[in-house]
Order: structure tokens, then C-alpha cells, then sequence
């Protein structure tokens, strides 16, 4: 039975503008909330067939005839039905702005403006795990499949590009880094307004390990690869800063971490901060790699050999 669903909330609280940014589809102003472009849905050649009006959040293709509201747009594109689209539309990601609030003195404090996250209302579809770059990067058919990692040939922000759905803690969806497979620019491609800082790649499989130790990697790839090697217990920083959110999520669950971080400049003076902000509240190991190399560079065995010289890989390795 299915669930019930306020299709006349999701309608009026979803703006069309913020699902065609999960889609990335690109519109020119025609007008005061009047935008028109090549249509999303069926990748005609017209131009100017696609109209839609953000004031009225409804939009229509006068090549295809597709049209309605946001959850007809959701629909057409992932081939599924209203019901389903309505489903997928029902937690949608914000962002909120901290309230200011008044000083001794009178004055206002102004706060940083903070992203919150939410899960995605939707999953990309037809992902090939299956693309030879990565066997070429040394990731197996079944990791690539646990990870959910592909080629993603559909529309939108990813299309043309290689997914990795990032989860947070709990296991939600909540975004989508596309890698470039030749020279496109930039390299790694995440959602406008995706809060880095807040997550760390992989947290949910190593949070449902028994585990008191864990690994941290900066990149996807290194992640993958010392999972591969058999250390269920790992997470990626996705790039060599721990900020504070993460931090908090680290420590809250570990007891003990081991820094994995790249061989190159950057990863040596990554490890040496990262270190410092961890060891008065954790209990912290370093493995340092040789010159250049990187966790992704390496073999499981390479992997699991020097985890083995480490006073914490009994908690890690099974």
C-alpha cells in the first residue's frame, strides 16, 4: 500500500529552480521568471522549445508536449511515475542561514552562512560499474558495486562522467561526485553548494563495523582500494584538510586513527596538522608512504603489509 503523500505541499514547497540545479539543466531569462532552452527531456534540437516559469513553478516543451509541475518534470526525467517522483521529491537539500543574535553592546554578530545537507530526492539510474577505467584503476567489478561507482551516460550535472555517490553517516544519499574521464575541466565535479566539510566519504560502512580504529585517506580511490584490500574500516577525507565537522564525527565514533594520506608534499604537511588537531582527543598513528605514492597506487597486499606494522591493525584487519 502505498504511502500517503501531500502532492499539493510538494508541489508549492519544491521550487522547479532547485530541481532543474539537480539536473543541471541550462536556461537563458526570457522574462520576469520566464525561462525557455533545449528541452531536458527528450534532447530535441530546438533551442527555444522548453519554457518554464519559476513564479509558477511549471514548465512545458512545445516540441514533446511534456509538461506540468515539478513532480511531471521528475517523473519525465527518471521515467518513473507521479507517485514515485512525489516519493523522491519529498526531502529536498536546503540551506539555512544561523540567526543573528545581539551582542552585550548592542551589535549583531554576523555567523557564517552553514550548508545543511539533506538527503537527495532522487538516484541516477542506468550506472555502468562495469567501465574499464576502473579495472585500469585496480577496482574490482564487486567493489565497484558496493560503492555504487559508474559511468553515468544520462542528463545532467554527471552525465558523461564516472558517479561516486557520497552517503552521510546514516547511510543517505545526499550527493553525487562526477570524475572526468579525459582532459573536461574540472576533474572532479560535486553539486553547487555541497558541504565538503561536513562528511566524510565512506563513514557509513566504517560506523557499521565493530571496529575502534579506523583509516583516513584523502581521495575516493584510496578509500576503494584499502576497502578492496580488505579494511571495511576507512574513510576519505576527499582532500587533505580535517575540518572540524568531520573531526567530530571521526573522534565521536573511533578511539583511534591512522593517517594514510598521500606521499607528496601536500599529504606530508596534511598529516602533520591533521595529527596535531587529533592527538589531544585521539590516539593517533601515521603510515607514512614513499615519495609520490598514494593508497590507490598499491597493491592489497602492499596495503595490508603495512597496516600489519601498525600497534592498531589488530582492530582493523580480520
Amino acid at each position: 500500500m502505498n504511502k500517503w503523500l501531500d502532492f499539493k505541499s510538494i508541489k508549492s514547497g519544491v521550487s522547479l529552480e532547485s530541481v532543474f540545479r539537480h539536473y543541471r539543466v541550462e536556461l537563458r531569462r526570457s522574462g520576469k521568471d520566464q525561462y525557455r532552452g533545449r528541452c531536458p527531456i527528450h534532447h530535441g534540437d530546438g533551442r527555444e522549445a522548453f519554457h518554464a516559469n519559476f513564479a509558477r513553478n511549471v514548465f512545458h516543451c512545445f516540441a514533446c508536449g511534456a509538461g506540468g509541475n515539478v513532480m511531471d518534470f521528475v517523473a519525465a526525467i527518471e521515467r518513473c511515475s507521479v507517485y514515485q517522483a512525489a516519493q523522491k521529491l519529498h526531502t529536498q537539500i536546503i540551506s539555512v542561514s544561523d540567526q543573528s543574535r545581539p551582542l552585550p553592546d548592542g551589535k549583531e554578530l554576523v555567523t557564517k552562512r552553514r550548508k545543511i545537507v539533506l538527503p537527495l530526492p532522487f538516484e541516477l539510474r542506468g550506472v555502468d560499474c562495469t567501465h574499464p577505467y576502473l579495472s585500469d584503476r585496480g577496482i574490482s567489478n564487486k567493489t565497484a558495486c558496493e560503492f555504487g561507482v559508474g559511468f553515468y551516460g544520462g542528463p545532467g550535472l554527471m552525465r558523461g562522467r564516472l558517479v561516486i555517490p557520497i552517503h552521510n553517516a546514516q547511510g543517505e544519499l545526499i550527493a553525487y561526485c562526477g570524475r572526468s574521464l579525459d582532459q573536461t575541466s574540472p576533474r572532479y565535479r560535486v553539486p553547487p553548494g555541497f558541504a565538503k566539510s561536513e562528511v566524510l566519504f565512506n563513514m557509513h560502512r566504517a560506523a557499521a563495523t565493530e571496529d575502534s580504529a579506523v583509516v583516513v585517506v584523502e581521495g575516493f580511490f584510496d578509500c576503494m582500494k584499502v576497502h578492496q584490500a580488505g579494511i571495511p574500516s576507512v574513510v576519505a577525507l576527499m582532500g587533505a584538510v580535517l575540518y572540524e565537522p568531520q573531526c567530530g564525527v571521526l573522534v565521536d565514533r573511533f578511539r583511534q586513527v591512522i593517517l594514510m594520506l598521500d606521499g607528496d608534499i601536500t599529504g606530508r604537511k596534511a598529516i602533520k596538522v591533521i595529527a596535531e588537531k587529533l592527538r589531544p582527543i585521539s590516539t593517533v598513528q601515521v603510515l607514512r608512504l614513499p615519495a609520490g605514492a598514494q593508497p590507490d597506487q598499491l597493491s592489497p597486499e602492499t596495503i595490508r603489509e603495512m597496516l600489519q606494522t601498525s600497534v592498531m591493525s589488530r582492530d582493523i584487519l580480520h
